[in-house]
């Protein structure tokens, strides 16, 4: 499976913003995806995590009631969409395909991140 996020940029505190994970291969569906953070200076975190077939979500607490992730298996693609985004927020946001998990070791195979930067 390769993965390969979309959709970062610069956005001011307070706003929105959705990121795109594509997948390529027949197999995507069978993994859960997580996303992932980090900040220069900083350990990956985790953000959140989708089960395989979209009906399971978990989210770190730092995110939880501002970002949303979901999933379209048709389309291979797992979204993120951010919201009341924070200048804390700002990091690369990697997306992650493996299991159902907050760790990082849990994930098989990583995209190759798209930055974040929240800033007035």
């Amino acid at each position: 499976v390769q993965l390969v996020e979309s959709g970062g940029g610069l956005v001011q505190p307070g706003g929105s913003l959705r990121l795109s994970c594509v997948a390529s291969g027949p197999t995507f569906g069978r993994y859960a995806v997580g996303w992932f953070r980090q900040a220069p200076g900083k350990e990956r975190e985790f953000v959140a995590v989708v089960s395989l077939s979209g009906g399971s979500t978990d989210y770190a607490d730092s995110v939880k009631g501002r970002f949303i992730v979901f999933r379209n298996n048709a389309k291979n693609t797992v979204y993120l969409q951010m919201s009341s985004l924070k200048p804390e927020d700002t990091a690369v946001y990697y997306c992650a395909a493996g299991g159902v998990s907050r760790l990082v070791s849990a994930y098989d195979y990583w995209g190759q991140g798209t930055q974040l930067t929240v800033s007035s």
